[in-house]
């Protein structure tokens, strides 16, 4: 095990920016994935569910997605969604790529959509003018705070400020009775000859996501693609990868403390090569994990651009931060924790590989990476780590592979539980994770085959569950009625949250197309495991 200083990052100038179902079959000769790793099928789930009680879905609504209208007009999209939400006390923030909206819980609209960059107007700099994809919303149990995250995937000229104040309110404009898209939002210029990146954070200054926000931009020297960020009590944390073929990735903390405040605040980053994606511990729940601990951060075994696709372990660092004595900060691992072996689905990612009804357009599984969230949380003097990915099963499809690790009083890491959900011919893929107060572990995923349009579900398990199972029946959130024709991208991920009014209640949002339609549609649905009330 190596322990590496980390650089430290400043921030930039002033610190702120329906049809029915198809009935599933076997899928036809040649839309078959190719292959498993001897011994995956060990773990397979191959019946659903049939324990006592039943996952209830108390709320379901449409997101942004086609033909989707709120009070500042229609949406915009673009592809793939990189659908994400984070859900507070009274509202749902969701962003689809470089849109963002915010719903009360029963469903209404109330702001957007609007270009995700709105909340950093008058800040100046790349997080107010250049407009990229991929943001992300989380939002801080611990502090009732929401925090959005923009990446800037242009080259920032060097030496540039920010010009505007640090924290500003949101700036919400009148509603629009012109249900009419408008005009795409100018996306960033031609990169420069000179210059890095830019991450943008805006931190909420209250948990009312239509007041005040504290804005920061940070300098990134790499490409700041798939930015993942997690909340842990000293800092935010955001690991990102540099590119499709480099194998490369970059992980880092803000100065979560004083960013809540709107103090000038720091980002401290390593870069790492040789890895696949990383993700970084997110915290569900407000059970602090141990005082001082490191941020546990996960990644899948197997390199895809070197085509090694088939793996029997996850690899473990640890990111321990010191904002006092930032020479002090250290990455440290890997470690090896075996699990059952796996190969990725399709091979991994931007394959052109789930079948879809009646076209010859496949979708893209991202099958090389463990998906976003790592869900931690605290009970009493040990956690657990919950982390999905999307493999190829003995039945010639994808399955959403889970796993449970264990991390002990002295911090030790451990697997404690794991299972692959391949009930039948359906592929299942993209799943994102949770974990309630209660221990229950909730996963959402899309699911779609050559017979079946893609579309939402989700399933869960009990503590009280055979190990390596998920005891809960598996029930529908989206139905799917069309074929995606126009690009092989399907979301790139999901996302799950839970509710801090419960700490109990699991909220997802995946993508599926209706009937007719040429672009996505996405579904928000929250669900409540026995117990949960």
């Amino acid at each position: 095990m190596r322990q590496i200083p980390l650089p430290l990052l400043a921030a930039v100038a002033v610190s702120s920016a329906a049809a029915p179902m198809l009935s599933a079959q076997a899928p036809p000769a040649g839309t078959q994935v190719t292959g498993v790793s001897s011994g995956s099928a060990a773990v397979e789930q191959t019946t659903h569910g049939a324990a006592a009680g039943r996952i209830r879905l108390v709320q379901q609504f449409d997101g942004l997605g086609e033909g989707f209208v709120g009070p500042h007009g229609a949406v915009t999209l673009r592809n793939p969604s990189d659908n994400s939400l984070a859900v507070g006390r009274a509202h749902v923030v969701q962003t689809v790529n470089s849109q963002w909206a915010v719903f009360r819980k029963n469903g209404t609209s109330v702001y957007g959509p609007l270009p995700t960059n709105a909340v950093f107007r008058g800040f100046g700099g790349p997080c107010e003018t250049m407009l990229s994809g991929d943001a992300v919303v989380r939002y801080d149990q611990l502090a009732d705070r929401w925090l959005l995250v923009l990446p800037v995937f242009r080259r920032v000229p060097a030496g540039h400020t920010a010009s505007g104040p640090r924290t500003a309110r949101l700036v919400i404009p009148a509603p629009v009775n012109d249900p009419a898209p408008r005009p795409a939002p100018p996306r960033a210029g031609p990169d420069t000859a000179t210059g890095g990146y830019a991450m943008c954070y805006a931190v909420s200054a209250t948990s009312d996501p239509l007041g005040a926000w504290h804005r920061y931009e940070f300098a990134r020297p790499l490409f700041p693609d798939y930015p993942r960020p997690a909340v842990w009590p000293d800092g935010y944390y955001v690991p990102t990868s540099t590119g499709d073929d480099v194998i490369e990735k970059h992980v880092c903390v803000a100065e979560r403390a004083r960013m809540l405040r709107g103090a000038e605040a720091r980002e401290q980053c390593r870069i790492v090569p040789n890895v696949n994606f990383l993700n970084t511990a997110d915290l569900d729940g407000r059970a602090l994990p141990p005082k001082g601990a490191p941020n546990l951060v996960l990644a899948a075994g197997g390199t895809q651009l070197r085509g090694v696709v088939d793996s029997d372990e996850l690899q473990l660092w640890r990111f321990s931060v010191n904002w006092r004595d930032t020479s002090r900060t250290t990455f440290t691992g890997p470690e090896r924790i075996a699990v059952a072996p796996y190969r990725y689905l399709c091979g991994g990612q931007l394959t052109n590989c789930v079948p879809q009804p009646g076209v010859e357009r496949r979708l893209d599984a991202q099958g090389d990476k463990l998906m976003p969230r790592l869900v931690y949380r605290q009970f009493g003097a040990r956690a657990s780590l919950v982390a999905t990915h999307s493999i190829n099963t003995s039945q010639g499809a994808g399955g959403v592979r889970w796993y449970e690790l264990r991390v002990g009083q002295a911090g030790a890491v451990t697997l404690y539980q794991q299972g692959t959900l391949a009930f039948d011919s359906l592929y299942r893929w993209l799943p994102s994770a949770a974990m309630d107060r209660f221990g229950n572990i909730g996963i959402g995923y899309s699911a779609g085959n050559a017979f079946t349009f893609a579309g939402q579900r989700f399933a869960g398990r009990s503590p009280r569950h055979v190990k390596g199972t998920l005891g809960f029946h598996e029930i529908m959130l989206a139905t799917g009625a069309a074929s995606q024709t126009t690009t092989l991208r399907w979301e790139d991920y999901t996302q799950t949250a839970v509710d801090p009014a419960d700490d109990c209640t699991i909220w997802y949002v995946g993508d599926y197309f209706r009937a007719g339609a040429t672009q996505y549609s996405t579904r928000i649905g929250a669900f409540r495991m026995p117990g949960c009330r």
